[in-house]
């Protein structure tokens, strides 16, 4: 047994925290746990740490630009987790307001086991934009 995993059912026996917290809590700790990696260079499914968002373009003079961004995941799975908080009215007023701009995305559906799905199935994705001497990536590192 590991010592975060004892550092929890400690607080557990000392009423610190519920049952169900830390359940929530050891469940968090099972799906961080890396599994063995099948082969070098690979990255392990479920362990990336960074959404990358890379584009290369040629400007209209010739000359290449590049945009880097890189977010890391564990800021995209708190805020899923965070969505837990939110009020209910809150979440169908936002979702009335995302709906009236275009947006149709339901934030009662944002859940962390869907962004878990996405990142396990985003090796990675090259996008076609409309210039053609650019290219645009996106992917988990």
């Amino acid at each position: 047994m590991n010592e975060q995993r004892k550092d929890i059912l400690g607080m557990l026996a000392e009423g610190k925290i519920t049952a169900e917290e830390a359940e929530q809590l050891i469940a968090a700790l099972e799906r961080d746990q890396s599994p063995p990696a099948s082969s070098i260079g690979t990255r392990p499914k479920g362990r990336a740490k960074y959404l990358r968002l890379m584009v290369d373009t040629i400007d209209e003079n010739g000359e290449p630009g590049r945009i880097n961004v890189r977010v890391p995941l564990q800021l995209l799975r708190a805020g899923v987790q965070l969505t837990a908080l939110i009020p209910p009215q809150a979440l169908t007023a936002a979702n009335a307001k995302l709906d009236k701009s275009g947006v149709p995305f339901d934030l009662t559906q944002l859940k962390p086991e869907h962004l878990e799905a996405l990142v396990d199935h985003l090796d990675e994705l090259t996008m076609e934009v409309d210039q053609p001497d650019a290219q645009v990536r996106v992917f988990c590192e």
